[in-house]
This record gives structure tokens, sequence and C-alpha cells, in this order.
């Protein structure tokens, strides 16, 4: 769910502006999972461009106070909801914690960093949510010691049906400052991509698996 139409248009511009998503449909970008995709989606650089940041963490925090706000802990998914969760947790007065991808390989081998207490109501701080596989292994390691995750916030989503069926069969709320079709829809006003592209664009996120370039 979008967290306010309005601003999800802003944060949707505002990522095109900086480049951090890119659209080619003729010439695909390959993800890690082999996957062809025509967009390609780098939250961080949003951190390089102080207003565009500003804003975000704004919105975040907005979004924070308006459906979360018994929250004790803000807790960021590595690595890309590191830096974006700090500026929430800092802009909120609250404590801060990141959960890991993976154990570290020396010391206390953590996957979660900074202290969280058995019964503490927590929300998850994203940059881009997919099929949701990663952002729900940190919601259930922060379950796993004690924690109450009263849901996610992630700049971005793709709105593939995958994820939203693995956030409801994992009973967790999740709000998005915006998402993948008021990115197209944004990008088609402000002339980033033509009509004819957006077709081919919602051929790829109906089946990532198999599309190709037509």
């Amino acid at each position: 769910m979008i967290f306010n139409n309005e601003s999800a248009k802003k944060v949707a511009e505002l990522l095109l502006q900086i480049k951090a998503i890119k659209l080619q449909s003729a010439n695909p970008f390959i993800w890690a999972s082999g996957w062809k995709s025509p967009i390609y989606c780098d939250n961080r650089k949003a951190l390089s461009y102080p207003p565009v940041r500003t804003y975000i963490r704004q919105q975040f925090v907005d979004a924070v106070k308006e459906f979360f706000p018994t929250v004790d802990v803000i807790a960021g998914v590595a690595t890309g909801g590191i830096a974006h969760g700090v500026l929430v947790a800092e802009a909120l007065g609250l404590p801060f914690a990141y959960v890991r991808s993976s154990s570290k390989e020396h010391g206390m081998q953590n996957l979660i960093e900074g202290e969280i207490e058995k019964g503490q109501n927590i929300v998850v701080i994203e940059d881009l949510i997919s099929t949701g596989g990663s952002s729900l292994k940190a919601v259930e390691e922060l379950r796993k010691n004690g924690g109450n995750v009263l849901g996610m916030l992630a700049i971005f989503s793709y709105n593939f049906d995958e994820s939203v069926k693995n956030f409801e069969a994992n009973k967790c709320k999740l709000y998005t400052l915006s998402n993948y079709n008021v990115l197209l829809d944004t990008a088609v006003k402000t002339n980033y991509i033509s009509e004819k592209d957006v077709n081919s664009l919602n051929q790829w996120r109906e089946n990532p698996k198999t599309w190709d370039v037509k």
C-alpha cells in the first residue's frame, strides 16, 4: 500500500531525476537472479542528494507517525535500509538497529547489530521491495529475538504479486513511498519514456522470470 498518493508521485519524480531508477526496455539489465529487467533501481543514490534524502526521510517519519505511533525502535535492513533507517530514527529520537543479510564470520556472529529488547515495537525500514524474500528474513530474525514487528516501510516496490502474497503470509504490514505503477505513470508524464514503452514494462512486471525483449 502506498503511504500517500501525492508524495508517491513526487518520490518517483525525484528518483527519476537523479537517475536512481533507470528504465530501458530495449536494452535490459541483468539482475543477480539472472532475470532480464527493463528497470534498474538504486535508491542508495538518494543519499548523495540532500534535498532528496531529506524528502524521503520526512515521508518515512510521517508514515511512522500515522501508521505506527507506538514504535520503540527503528530497524534497517542491510544494506540499503541502514542509512535511511538511521535518518528516520534520528528524526524521531528513537534507538536504531539493523539486520545483516548473513551472520558475521567472527566475533559474536550477530545477525542483528544494535540493541533489541524483548517486547519492543519495531518498524523496519527498507529501500526496495522485489519479491520481499530478504526483507522478510529480517522481520523473521527480529521476531525470533523477541521483537514485535509492527510493519515495514520501503521507498519503492515493484508490486510483484509474489511480494504481496509473501507479506500477507508473514503477517507483516507494508507501506511504500512509491511503486512501479506510479513510476510508469510519472515517467510517461515527464517524457522520461514514451507510451509505447509502457506495454513492454507492464509485461515484464506481470512475469519477470520469463520476460524478454520483443
